[in-house]
């Protein structure tokens, strides 16, 4: 009975201890005036993502996925039905540009056997990777969706052997983000190795560029192409640190950077200046590896594509493939005003370099590649129609192997145990189940964007133009892409070789129906 008293007393004493501690601090004003109450604000904040997600937040609310976006990504990845009922929930009606697939009635193509028709056929990229240079180990990469840069440091080990393993199931890309090539990134998938300001992995003692270590690894490691990083949507013309308390021994041997330091990832390149030594520097690394060789970079200043596309035209020296990054997008931990304020999101940066090349006549020669939250469907259709030849997805492959978007990042506490290295939240991810959901997802979005293509009436999604979408403006107006973003006639469709060579490529896929074609 005693005891029992005692025990009722300890959350009395507690409360009590907490109470005076608050009275006699003074480092927080709420807590001094409102002892042990005002701790109920601090944990209110703390857990107020996770209430607006599952609360508050209606169906197409949240940012950056709402709920109805990361219901289909999740229901995708799993083999579930994605499909919905009752109609859209958007706003169509007065939603400002809002974008709408225009379906043709009559087409050259015919349809698919079933609603799940071309579920495992591989949309192959439009253009050989490397072809117009020449590239001795040029390629066709063999899906249009593949996956973006995120570095081992940012992810977890087990997040980037899920990732590898899963492109490996489904024919995709693996991007290694600029955190160097490790062991985990060489799980059965074939990778693009991004090589960013630090050069991580291909570094010497004194941060410098070190073109044997670039080779020596490359021997070892599945990589088909290679990717100067110039800057990311989350944080364009901004370097980066990584404090010393989070350089493991094996992070440091993967980066090439000493164990106990910080580990700094400048803001641009020491290896090249301007545009005539990067092009220098783009040929010296397809010469001495073979690989396809291409850039990536978030849009701000128009200067340097029009000084690119001008030393392009020649065609003795280019990129092989330009990725463009969203400002809108990221993965990475960044400062609040370059997550929200510098470089233009993928649409409006995307269309004003394309337009840099297309003037020139140079789209043909570089494969296009789109980044920035294109992994749904309606948003890679869009890409494709303004002339992306493939689309990388980052955070919606988080989210396949398990991501909640907590938007636990930036504090290595992700609960999932994506984006961190504590090995306690790391354990209850299993790669050998969640590699399957990416591919999934991959295979997933890849079907949609089949019978999106079927829809509009051709046999790729590539083959969508700009005249195929318009944006709605109010319930009376709406505007075609070509006109919204002020492309020429031409712009935005692959050259007639191409589209026959995409033809031919697309001439196994299923066709059917009940009455034979003739």
């Amino acid at each position: 009975m005693k005891s029992s008293r005692v025990l009722s007393l300890v959350p009395v004493l507690a409360a009590g201890g907490v109470a005076a501690h608050d009275l006699l601090q003074k480092k927080h004003s709420l807590l001094r005036n409102f002892p042990v109450l005002g701790h109920a604000r601090y944990a209110i904040e703390r857990i107020g993502p996770e209430l607006r997600q599952y609360i508050v937040a209606g169906n197409d609310e949240e940012r950056p996925f709402s709920r109805d976006q990361r219901s289909w990504i999740y229901a995708s990845c799993k083999g579930e039905n994605n499909y919905v009922g009752f109609g859209t929930d958007n706003d169509v009606e007065n939603c400002e540009g809002y974008p709408i697939i225009k379906h043709r009635t009559f087409s050259a193509s015919p349809p698919t056997t079933a609603p799940h028709g071309g579920e495992d056929v591989r949309l192959p990229s439009p253009k050989v990777l490397g072809g117009p240079r020449g590239r001795r180990h040029a390629f066709r990469p063999s899906s249009v969706v593949n996956v973006s840069a995120m570095s081992f440091g940012s992810l977890s080990a087990q997040a980037i052997v899920s990732i590898n393993q899963g492109v490996a199931l489904a024919g995709a890309l693996h991007n290694t983000g600029e955190g160097g090539l490790s062991s985990y990134h060489c799980s059965g998938g074939d990778l693009i190795w991004q090589i960013g300001t630090g050069y991580f992995g291909c570094r010497d003692e004194q941060g410098r560029f070190d073109l044997a270590r670039l080779k020596a690894t490359i021997e070892r490691a599945p990589v088909r192409a290679l990717e100067i990083k110039l800057s990311q949507g989350a944080k364009p013309g901004l370097g980066g640190v990584l404090p010393a308390a989070k350089v493991t021994e094996e992070i440091a041997q993967i980066r090439g950077v000493p164990l106990g330091q910080d580990v700094i990832s400048p803001s641009r390149h020491s290896a090249f200046h301007d545009v005539d030594s990067m092009l220098d520097f783009i040929e010296l690394l397809a010469d001495e590896t073979g690989l396809p060789v291409g850039i990536k970079s978030a849009v701000g200043d128009l200067g340097f594509w029009e000084e690119l596309a001008d030393a392009m035209v020649t065609g003795d020296r280019a990129p092989d493939f330009i990725t463009i990054d969203g400002g809108e997008g990221g993965t990475g931990a960044a400062p609040l005003v370059f997550s929200d304020a510098v470089a233009l999101p993928f649409y409006v940066g995307f269309t004003r370099v394309y337009s840099v090349f297309a003037r020139r006549g140079l789209t043909d020669r570089v494969t296009f590649i789109g980044s920035g939250k294109l992994g749904l469907p309606r948003s890679a259709t869009t890409a494709f129609a303004l002339g992306a030849d493939l689309v990388n997805v980052a955070r919606e492959a988080m989210l396949a192997i398990g991501c909640l978007q907590t938007q636990k990042c930036h504090t290595d506490r992700c609960p999932t145990g994506v984006a961190t290295q504590n090995r306690w939240l790391t354990r209850g991810l299993d790669p050998s189940l969640k590699s399957v959901r990416l591919a999934q997802y991959l295979q997933a979005l890849r079907r949609d964007l089949l019978k999106v293509s079927e829809a509009v009436g051709v046999q790729h999604p590539a083959l969508i133009d700009p005249d195929d979408l318009e944006l709605l403006y109010g319930q009376r107006v709406g505007r075609p892409l070509r006109e919204v973003y002020g492309y020429d006639a031409e712009w935005g469709r692959l050259g007639e070789p191409l589209r026959r060579e995409v033809a031919a490529l697309m001439s196994d896929a299923p066709t059917g129906g009940s009455t034979p074609v003739e």
